[in-house]
């Protein structure tokens, strides 16, 4: 049997791979260029961003049964394959609007969506003992990697230009991530950390049942947590969709609003850890209201929130954090919901919400925008959703079979 020594090695091919993964979110950085050069209109940025955000969430429901089949090394190498090809075949396309939907949005998306799930599957399996911050830890990475690949696509941006740009991130998504996911792999069956026994009540609203998904998507319970996930995600989906064309609108200069930019993702990828560290703590149900309550907050208080570099910057922080925390308590609370036998599907299907957001935040920031000068409206409908979000969170109960 292996040593449970080696489970931070599942934990270190995580994050490599999340990493690469969350170059999407530094998907404003690509926003101005594309306007600039290829006269896209800003509705026409976000739509790439939101095919790839959607495809993403889509192709994770077949990819999730899929790794729960074949384990998390086959397919989240498969994941870079297509998530590199997809960037290398942007670099040909001269800048058409439907090619480049259809490398970096579809195609793009479909590798993300690939290889995001399996990694998550495989840590909460090694770690029964600290699902949250395990779960938080793996995705932290998406959240850095927004970060990296921000000063990265900006530098070659500016030295190569953006269809460049394109194929040399294809190389660095294809290499790294089929790299990182030889490292990935479940453990061996009835397998548990030396010494942990699991309490009756290890964790609250946990349930010891496992789930089939077809019995899951009947319970109440997934519909509540779905509705909570698509409202918050999409709040911070439209904000890094356009948070550096925001700043710029307001009168920052494009080096200060791509500063926060990476703020943001810094704080994404802090949240995921330290959300997920708290619900371990707290209860995913008390972490999920504040989180909520918190990201509310700061979408209203948005508005008025663009025209200094400090004032940018702290909102970007503040809606990272928060929307970082989505990204482990959701996959964490389906598992401990309906189980870790069939985590890899049932949070695929939980994850459509996360696509319905990327269809609706983005597209709702740039249609206001064209439509009006202005994001206000759409601040001010997300922050309500995520108020709303909060409500549903005091409701929920763990599953229960009748």
């Amino acid at each position: 049997m292996e040593s449970p020594g080696n489970r931070w090695l599942v934990v270190a091919g995580a994050l490599i791979i999340q990493v690469c993964l969350g170059a999407i979110y530094s998907w404003s950085v690509f926003v101005i260029p594309l306007k600039e050069v290829f006269s896209y209109t800003t509705t026409q940025t976000q739509m790439i961003f939101s095919l790839a955000l959607a495809t993403f969430a889509l192709v994770m429901i077949f990819a999730g049964r899929l790794q729960d089949k074949k384990g998390p090394r086959i397919v989240a190498t498969l994941g870079g394959i297509v998530l590199g090809a997809g960037y290398l075949l942007a670099s040909f396309t001269g800048g058409s609007f439907p090619l480049i939907a259809l490398t970096v949005g579809i195609i793009g998306g479909a590798g993300i969506g690939l290889a995001y799930v399996c990694p998550i599957a495989a840590c909460v399996k090694w770690f029964p003992d600290k699902r949250g911050m395990v779960t938080g830890l793996a995705v932290a990475g998406f959240g850095a990697g927004a970060w990296l690949f921000a000063k990265v696509a900006s530098g070659f941006i500016d030295a190569y230009g953006l269809l460049t740009t394109f194929m040399y991130l294809g190389v660095i998504f294809m290499v790294a991530v089929v790299s990182g996911a030889q490292l990935l792999r479940n453990p061996p069956a009835g397998w548990r950390p030396a010494g942990w026994r699991p309490p009756e009540t290890k964790l609250q609203g946990a349930s010891a049942e496992d789930f089939e998904w077809r019995d899951m998507v009947r319970l109440k319970q997934f519909w509540m947590l779905w509705i909570m996930f698509m409202f918050g995600a999409a709040a911070g989906l439209l904000v890094i969709g356009i948070l550096k064309p925001y700043g710029v609108h307001s009168g920052l200069s494009a080096a200060a609003a791509a500063n926060a930019v990476g703020v943001l993702a810094l704080f994404n990828g802090a949240g995921r850890i330290v959300w997920g560290t708290v619900s371990d703590k707290i209860g995913r149900k008390n972490a999920m209201s504040l989180m909520f309550l918190l990201q509310s907050v700061m979408m209203l208080a948005l508005i008025n929130m663009g025209s200094t570099e400090m004032t940018l910057s702290i909102a970007a922080a503040w809606i990272g954090f928060n929307f970082g925390g989505n990204l482990a308590l959701f996959p964490t609370t389906t598992a401990d919901f309906f189980g870790t036998k069939n985590v890899g599907i049932n949070y695929g299907l939980m994850f459509t919400a996360y696509g319905v957001a990327g269809i609706a935040g983005p597209i709702l920031a740039g249609s206001v925008f064209d439509l009006t000068g202005s994001y206000m409206w759409a601040f001010i409908l997300s922050g309500v959703a995520c108020l709303i979000a909060a409500g549903i969170s005091f409701g929920l109960k763990s599953p229960r079979r009748g």
